[in-house]
């Protein structure tokens, strides 16, 4: 199996999904290198971003700034819903959702379905300030398909999160609405939802196809983003959805006190930035097009822009 760094020391990620550019990191130490069954799984020290883990040639998070995408995709939704008891992660093998999640003292369980075992076993190693939450009582691990979890646990969950990789491969399965159906029949009434939703720079035709068919299957559906400098274009978002049309996912029915933010040792999330994550800008936001409530998305063909 070669190994994906180059000559001069460099690890450069591409794909189909972000054409015409690369993101760069230095490689001080290949720490890992393996094949699971299920995909190529790569960790390196890099010389300004940490530890770095890579799947399939695709960056999933290094240490310097995953905390981002970590508290945003965890806290979005449980501070959207008024009693979140039980959670769901599929995915999230690194650790870095179930660490935000159980934080939570009104989360009393979660189960995380996570189908790659090595992806845990290696964050643990690698990434122990990530992997940190595999050590909470509240934790059911499950190792398997989300797909066959859910459909074996209907009814049952008040908030589901999916960490998933881009919409390539294995993953691509989790950006359809057969997924979100499935999702739908495992929340329990009033339950909400909250999937990795792509990036606003690169994917709008991919992002107005999700948030379509997710406005058929539940009555408030929102798109947020945050801000991350290793993930293509320095932003991803999150495809928001809610079983009780009353969810107003822009005000946070929990709204986290300075002094909660600080034993939670929030270092992205606070209530604000809650509120902000829906405020897009002009090319992506809601236009005059749907009902009342509802919006769509314009596309932005590559190399041409409305932004002055």
């Amino acid at each position: 199996m070669e190994l994906p760094v180059r000559d001069d020391g460099w690890f450069r990620e591409t794909c189909s999904l972000w054409p015409g550019q690369a993101m760069s990191l230095q490689v001080e130490e290949v720490l890992h290198h393996s094949k699971s069954p299920f995909q190529e799984i790569l960790v390196f020290r890099s010389k300004t971003y940490g530890n770095v883990l890579v799947l399939d040639g695709l960056i999933q998070c290094t240490e310097r700034d995953e905390f981002s995408y970590q508290e945003m995709i965890a806290n979005l939704p449980l501070c959207s819903h008024p009693n979140p008891r039980k959670v769901l992660i599929i995915g999230g093998g690194d650790g870095g959702v179930l660490r935000e999640v159980v934080k939570h003292p009104c989360v009393e369980t979660v189960v995380q379905c996570e189908i790659d075992e090595e992806v845990i076993n290696v964050s643990k190693k690698f990434l122990p300030g990530m992997a940190v939450g595999y050590s909470s009582p509240k934790l059911r691990l499950h190792v398997g398909d989300g797909f066959q979890f859910m459909k074996q646990n209907q009814d049952a969950f008040d908030v589901i999160i999916t960490d998933s990789s881009d919409p390539v491969g294995p993953a691509e399965s989790l950006f359809k609405e057969s997924y979100y159906q499935l999702m739908k029949t495992a929340l329990r009434d009033g339950g909400i939802l909250c999937c990795q939703g792509e990036c606003q720079w690169l994917h709008l035709d991919l992002i107005k196809d999700m948030h379509k068919f997710c406005k058929s299957l539940f009555p408030m559906v929102e798109y947020a983003y945050c801000t991350i400098p290793t993930y293509p274009s320095g932003q991803i978002g999150f495809m928001l959805c809610s079983k009780n049309p009353n969810t107003n996912f822009r005000e946070p029915v929990r709204q986290l006190s300075q002094e909660q933010v600080d034993e939670m040792n929030l270092r992205y999330y606070n209530t604000s930035i809650h509120q902000a994550a829906f405020v897009l800008p002009e090319f992506t936001r809601k236009v005059r097009c749907s009902p009342p409530g509802g919006f769509c998305f314009w596309y932005l063909p590559v190399g041409k822009s409305n932004l002055k």
